[in-house]
């Protein structure tokens, strides 16, 4: 049998992982060993997802947050070390691009373990984003890359990959896969009345939660959306700090704020809002798979394949760029067409392809 350690730590890996460890659970001739490091350790942004998917409780709990980069990513190696030299398995399963992520793939590295890495070759070409460093270094030291798109396998061959020893797998994407096996499962928030016709926000990426000019614009540009459309904005935990902090403009009476929410809530909340506002990487997905037009609040984005046919539109954090893109889409919508990310069987590829290598 052969074991296979998958190394999670945050929000979207627990979204990610879910379909995978169920196809994994359907495969006698495969054991799975959760490791969660611990760097999303609100409940609201953790336990809830294993709660609300289905994911196996973590063997393994490091515990690791709140520190800067340096101290995280090492603390993460160190600890996860350890668990591989007990656990001894045959690979070590990473996914996404954070944190967590580098620190499982290179602890395994190390150790001569082979690695997978799910969701790989994505490139923003940003080399201020953290997530792109730990993309680029995770995908270098994997020997299997699931790629999700024609995109990111094309990426991976400029970069010379072909020359690597490597096996690169376009499988879909197994966020898709999640929305398929969840979307109707969706409920609304508790203790939410939520508006109709609302705008999705969400804010949380580094560049644009640390001292500086962007939040200030993004919260501008919100309160000016929310004069036409009222905003609902499940507030990430940094992100409030710096609300509460009183430094900013004021939130109009037309943004509606709420706790971080489950998985279950926020699929409510993307099937029944009209518009997203965002600068995760997932939730733009997400917005492609409920046919929901998105303005990301960022300069560039890893997921290319949606701007051209026009579903997103990156804006960065200039107020009146995000509001020609608000109305244009308002008064515009684009017409949605399937196919982006697969089929929703990229869990099943996945778990198929550990019985070949």
């Amino acid at each position: 049998m052969k074991k296979i350690a998958t190394v999670l730590g945050a929000r979207p890996q627990f979204i990610k992982a879910a379909p995978v460890s169920r196809a994994i659970r359907k495969n006698t001739e495969i054991r799975e060993v959760m490791v969660h490091t611990g760097q999303h350790f609100d409940k609201n942004m953790s336990q809830v997802f294993f709660d609300q998917m289905g994911i196996p409780r973590p063997d393994h709990h490091l515990n690791i947050h709140s520190l800067p980069h340096g101290a995280m990513t090492g603390r993460m190696i160190e600890g996860i070390e350890g668990i591989l030299e007990k656990e001894q398995p045959d690979w070590v399963m990473v996914y996404g691009d954070t944190n967590s992520t580098l620190a499982g793939a290179l602890a395994a590295a190390k150790l001569h373990i082979p690695v997978a890495h799910v969701e790989a070759g994505l490139r923003s070409h940003n080399m201020n984003m953290p997530e792109e460093i730990n993309r680029i270094l995770t995908d270098r030291v994997s020997d299997l890359l699931f790629c999700p798109t024609p995109t990111a396998t094309k990426n991976l061959s400029t970069e010379g990959f072909g020359n690597f020893p490597c096996t690169i797998i376009l499988t879909g994407d197994v966020m898709y896969d999640a929305s398929l096996l969840f979307k109707n499962k969706a409920q609304p928030p508790d203790n939410i009345k939520l508006p109709e016709n609302f705008v999705l926000a969400t804010i949380h990426r580094e560049e644009n939660t640390k001292p500086g000019d962007s939040l200030k614009q993004l919260i501008i540009a919100l309160n000016q959306v929310s004069q036409d459309c009222p905003v609902v904005f499940p507030v990430h935990p940094r992100t409030r700090k710096l609300i509460n902090g009183g430094n900013l403009p004021s939130l109009s009476q037309h943004i509606h704020l709420t706790k971080p929410l489950g998985y279950l809530e926020i699929l409510y909340l993307l099937d029944q809002c009209q518009m997203i506002m965002t600068d995760s990487g997932g939730m733009q997905k997400e917005a492609y798979f409920f046919h929901k037009p998105c303005i990301t609040l960022r300069n560039e984005t890893e997921w290319t394949e949606l701007l051209a046919p026009g579903y997103n539109k990156l804006c960065g954090s200039d107020p009146k760029n995000i509001l020609d893109a608000f109305h244009h889409f308002l008064n515009k919508p684009p017409m949605f067409a399937d196919g982006l990310y697969g089929k929703g069987n990229a869990s099943a590829i996945i778990a198929e392809a550990f019985q070949d290598y």
